[in-house]
């Protein structure tokens, strides 16, 4: 199972919190002690933090795919691009690049979606008018480590 991460843990101890509450009033007429009380508000946060375990690791097992975005207008930020593409499926992540000197967009990014959706994404969207601009949207190529053919050696500098 996947370990919680913080943002499920502090649900969990919000729901541990209301849980106890709750155990407090509902078993109050039963005259139980504070340990059992405060032990039923653990047991539910232990469920919500197993549920929140589950739909993480069930997210986590989505394939995807990531998509090259070029010709983005200059002004389109990751909120647009995220809702332009979540019109054709699930997306887990948009990277705008900038330019390193004047932090401005250099017009093309990245979108990490789906597998299942990514294809249907670029038959829609590709050519397609957006904020007054044609994208072009494909599979995004993977980086290329630097393989051996491309190292020179000594012997080929000195040719």
């Amino acid at each position: 199972m996947k370990s919680p991460d913080q943002k499920s843990l502090i649900l969990a101890v919000i729901l541990a919190v209301v849980g106890f509450i709750i155990a407090k009033f509902a078993l109050a007429s039963f005259e139980l002690d504070s340990a059992l009380l405060f032990a039923a508000g653990l047991f539910i946060g232990a469920v919500a933090i197993s549920m929140l375990s589950i739909e993480a690791s069930e997210e986590a097992e989505i394939k995807t795919k990531t998509l090259y975005v070029g010709n983005l207008p200059y002004r389109a930020n990751e909120g647009v691009v995220r809702a332009l593409f979540e019109e054709q499926g699930k997306v887990f992540n948009v990277r705008l690049l900038k330019d390193k000197n004047t932090g401005k967009r250099r017009g093309f990014g990245f979108v990490e979606m789906a597998l299942a959706d990514a294809d249907s994404a670029i038959a829609k969207l590709n050519d397609s008018e957006f904020q007054q601009r044609t994208l072009k949207v494909r599979e995004a190529k993977q980086k290329q480590e630097e393989d051996s053919n491309s190292v020179r050696t000594e012997s080929d500098q000195s040719a």
